[in-house]
Formats: C-alpha cells, sequence, structure tokens
C-alpha cells in the first residue's frame, strides 16, 4: 500500500508538492492500483477477458449486470495481481486474447496502457508489468472448452511432446 506524507515532495504526485507542508497523508490502496490496472487492460482492443476461473467469470457476470460498465472492478481486482510500494507498483495480469491478434504487439499496448493510467491517477511509478496469455478466444467457441479436456487433443497418448 502506498502511503505518502506532503511534506514538500510528495511521492503521490510524481515529485509535486500539492499544499503547504504537513496537510496529510494520502494511502493509496492495492486494490485501488488493481482496479485501475484491470480497467485499462480491459479497454485494450484484442484483449478478450482478464483472469481465469472464478475471476473470469465474476467478471463475465458483472459486465452483464444492469447499471455495469462492464469493466467490473470487483473482477478487476480479484484478476490483477498487484504488489504497491511507497512510490513504486508492480503488476501481474492473466489474459485470454482474439484470435488473430498479434500477442507480442497486444503486450506493449497493455503496458502501455496501464502504465499511462495508474501513474497518471497515482504518481506510483509503474516498474513492472507482467503478462500472462493463458488461452486465445476463437469466435463461435464460447462454452465449449470450458468443460473439454485439454489433454485429449494431443497426439501420441499421455506423453509431453515438448520439453
Amino acid at each position: 500500500m502506498a502511503d505518502t506524507e506532503l511534506l514538500g515532495e510528495s511521492t503521490a504526485t510524481g515529485g509535486r508538492s500539492e499544499g503547504p507542508r504537513g496537510r496529510g497523508r494520502t494511502t493509496i490502496s492495492d486494490n485501488v492500483v488493481a482496479t485501475i490496472a484491470g480497467i485499462a487492460i480491459r479497454e485494450t482492443e484484442g484483449v478478450h477477458s482478464v483472469g481465469r476461473g472464478a475471476s473470469k467469470a465474476l467478471g463475465a457476470v458483472t459486465g452483464r449486470m444492469p447499471g455495469s460498465s462492464g469493466s467490473g472492478s470487483s473482477g478487476a481486482r480479484r484478476a490483477v495481481k498487484v504488489e504497491v510500494g511507497e512510490k513504486q507498483t508492480a503488476i501481474d495480469v492473466d489474459v485470454e486474447v482474439e484470435y488473430g491478434t498479434p500477442i507480442h504487439e497486444l503486450a506493449d499496448l497493455i503496458r502501455t496502457h496501464v502504465t499511462d493510467a495508474v501513474e497518471t491517477m497515482t504518481g506510483l511509478e509503474v516498474v513492472e508489468i507482467n503478462i500472462v496469455v493463458f488461452d486465445v478466444h476463437i469466435p463461435g467457441d464460447d462454452d465449449e472448452d470450458d468443460s473439454g479436456d485439454e489433454s485429449g487433443s494431443r497426439s501420441g497418448g499421455d506423453s509431453p511432446r515438448v520439453q
């Protein structure tokens, strides 16, 4: 959790003083950073979903609820893991990408969007964003692969083909 005091140089505002000395402290919780990052990721074209399992399902359900923005802030917090220090933050996220999207370009775009959003809104320096692409969404395959056994698609039995 970022905990900053406004004593001339504020770590929460990138070194700019926001007021007279000793006017208070600003604390930015991990959940705030996770929510900002999750929304920035979901707004990136080419990302189908954020998070796996329960966090992915929760995000899909909250995205369909009336009055929901589709960003699902509680789902964003569960799908995005963050570590927040006094001046810096590191972010880990799992994403499912749309088929046909160049993954290396999407990863760069996610890092840019998240860095811009988090640094602008919190003043924290984003030092690392680790992205795990765990699946590719193929249009028309919507609920089919959730119950399927992935090992059945491999030829040659149960032994691994690559090491």
